[in-house]
């Protein structure tokens, strides 16, 4: 007979979790709450901004090295998938700051061993992800004219498989991602039994995440524009404001301090 202990262990594993019902405007909110986190912990998100940073910076470096301007776009996307798994530190930062605690970049660098199974994981999962991205984008680049001087009729055959493959690609790892690593970090899940809340929660609330991936999308897009300086700010607060929307979104047993 095996033991309630591991019974109850079975059926934990790859469950879901229940999400709330949220307003439309919410995003914005979370990104009101980020700022206030950065604002009361400014020293530990600059270092980690900086960290960041250098992320991109060495993707415009190698685009400029090798003078293929057509890998910036498979790039940006690559660094949107591997991001979360690399902000448990940041995700720490605003948890402390929940629970009325110092935060301390000791702290927060041991969150990412809370999870190691499921962190390391899941952050293996997001290269796989990116590596076969960047495959199909190589695929797709063979659809590029050959002419120096190529028109729009020309490119949009290329433009438009790029833009749907795409599309559909950061759809499905904004909804793995979207609340996975922070389920994980704080709860000890399962990979699993996170992605599936990830998708649930996602699913329960489209409009509003079509909203926050766009916010996404534009701070990423605002970080590469400024070659890569912006990151500084913009991924600290990002992060944050995706701690923020776990805490609204994925249901809890106990009141939490700040939605």
């Amino acid at each position: 007979m095996p033991s309630s202990k591991a019974v109850k262990s079975s059926k934990e594993f790859a469950r879901t979790i229940e999400s709330n019902k949220i307003d439309f405007s919410l995003p914005f909110h979370w990104l009101a709450l980020a700022v206030n986190d950065f604002m009361r912990a400014p020293l530990i998100s600059f270092i980690y901004g900086a960290i960041f940073s250098l992320i991109p910076a060495a993707i415009l470096y190698l685009v400029n090295a090798t003078e293929n301007h057509l890998v910036i776009l498979p790039s940006t996307v690559a660094f949107a998938l591997i991001g979360p798994a690399f902000a448990a530190g940041l995700y720490d930062v605003a948890w402390e700051l929940e629970k009325g605690h110092k935060p301390t970049f000791r702290h927060s660098l041991k969150s990412m061993f809370r999870n190691p199974v499921g962190e390391w994981g899941f952050a293996i999962l997001l290269m796989v992800i990116m590596i076969a991205w960047m495959r199909i984008a190589a695929l797709i680049h063979a659809l590029y004219p050959s002419t120096a001087d190529p028109t729009l009729e020309e490119l949009m055959a290329f433009l438009t498989m790029g833009t749907l493959i795409g599309a559909m690609i950061l759809g499905v790892v904004f909804m793995l991602t979207a609340f996975t690593p922070q389920i994980m970090m704080e709860r000890r899940v399962d990979i699993m039994t996170a992605i599936s809340t990830s998708i649930k929660a996602v699913n329960t609330n489209i409009g509003p995440m079509i909203l926050w991936g766009v916010i996404v999308l534009a701070g990423v897009a605002i970080g590469f524009a400024t070659f890569a300086v912006g990151f500084i700010l913009i991924m600290p607060i990002l992060s944050y404001a995706s701690w923020h929307a776990y805490i609204a979104v994925i249901k809890t047993k106990r009141e939490r301090k700040f939605e």
